[in-house]
């Protein structure tokens, strides 16, 4: 099977980085399956990280748009299931309107194993302002949050362990972990895709007797086994209601050509 992980990065920006994430979905896919990383334009940003530009609503549409669009790209290029693999999930509701494959969220994966087997999430972030959205889509997948944790100067830790420098980003994890394990936490969560990477390079699964969950692998791993179900006829996707009823395909390749090659004002 072949499955599209959508990030939120741009490929090129960290060597350390890219490597990081191509080790690790190859170290969490079964044989035969084959995932390939996609990325954001490369004239998105300009920085190394786009931690700037993701705490806005009216920039997270856009985003959200973009990773729709790339889903049903996936589709229609023959993928077998589309990850979105970004903590605050862009674009997964809608993606799974628009497509028939299988569509899987870094979080949204996390916190519905989270409500399946009752545990209490500990999520630990660098980035200040994805802790609403964050908390709103743990809220709707009716998962329990014990705490979210925003470790200090995230952004400059992550940078630092960018340039191979692990440990202030590992102490600050630990501390915001144990924070997390006093308010009740059960699992505790990256709550993005980064420092997700990271700890498993590092092979840190577990912080104060609490398991470090990995958003990035049980997504992949999700994926697999939805499209296992489907290929089994053990389940499928729903074609009825109004979000899933399936357009004439004519009417779709039409509004596509027609409204989203206008601009505001054009």
């Amino acid at each position: 099977m072949r499955i599209w992980f959508q990030k939120h990065t741009v490929e090129g920006r960290s060597a350390l980085l890219d490597k990081l994430y191509a080790e690790h979905l190859a170290l969490v896919t079964s044989p035969g399956t084959t995932v390939e990383i996609h990325t954001l334009p490369p004239e998105t940003y300009g920085t190394a990280l786009p931690e700037h530009l993701v705490g806005y609503g009216q920039l997270g549409l856009l985003f959200g748009h973009y990773f729709a669009q790339t889903a049903v790209a996936a589709e229609r290029a023959g993928c077998t299931a589309w990850i979105s693999g970004a903590g605050q999930d862009p674009g997964l509701a809608v993606a799974r309107s628009r497509v028939s494959i299988p569509v899987v969220g870094y979080g949204d994966a996390v916190w519905q194993a989270a409500r399946m087997e009752r545990h209490r999430l500990g999520v630990i972030g660098f980035i200040p302002d994805l802790a609403e959205p964050i908390t709103e889509n743990i809220r709707a997948a009716g998962a329990e949050l014990a705490s979210y944790q925003v470790v200090e100067n995230g952004t400059a830790l992550v940078e630092r362990a960018l340039a191979h420098d692990f440990g202030p980003l590992v102490d600050a994890y630990s501390a915001a972990a144990r924070r997390a394990a006093e308010a009740g936490a059960q699992w505790l969560v990256p709550a993005e895709g980064i420092p997700n990477v990271i700890l498993v390079h590092l092979r840190i699964h577990e912080f104060h007797g609490l398991p470090v969950i990995d958003p990035g692998g049980l997504a992949i791993k999700t994926a697999e086994h939805l499209c296992g179900l489907r290929a089994l006829n053990i389940t499928a996707r729903a074609n009825a209601g109004y979000w899933f009823r399936l357009p004439p395909a004519a009417a779709v390749e039409h509004a596509e050509r027609v409204l989203l090659g206008k601009v505001i004002g054009g």
